[in-house]
């Protein structure tokens, strides 16, 4: 069995998201998603969600191609995902190109899926806030 693994905050779930998910899930068996909790989107990456981890957990759990849903809670726990969930495959959007190269040292390889250019979280909420 293939394991893959993606990160996000996937706040205000959209149809760019589901695109990504089903893509990663495309690249193996079961799809692990690592999703960013309230206080790290906070502290470390500066961001305010609209809807609470658990409510984000709830509707990537509803997905089809998501398997298991895991907090993620730090930047330094990708390696250990990695050999906690026996991951052959890691995903991000390209907008992270490069960053994640590294954990091919831990046996994996790693792949930058191209994004839904003409959605996004941030777009949805700058709209939003204009109306």
């Amino acid at each position: 069995m293939r394991r893959v693994i993606t990160y996000g905050t996937f706040d205000l779930l959209h149809y760019g998201h589901i695109s990504l998910l089903r893509r990663a899930r495309g690249l193996g068996d079961y799809l692990v998603v690592a999703l960013s909790t309230d206080e790290f989107n906070h502290n470390e990456k500066g961001k305010v969600c609209y809807f609470s981890y658990e409510r984000r957990k709830m509707l990537l759990e509803a997905i089809r191609y998501v398997d298991l849903v895991i907090p993620e809670e730090s930047w330094g726990q990708k390696r250990s995902d990695i050999h906690e969930y026996h991951i052959d495959t890691f995903v991000m959007g390209d907008d992270w190109e490069g960053q994640f190269d590294f954990l091919t040292e831990e046996g994996c390889s790693v792949v930058y899926l191209p994004r839904t250019p003409e959605i996004s979280s941030t777009r949805i909420k700058d709209s939003l806030r204009s109306q």
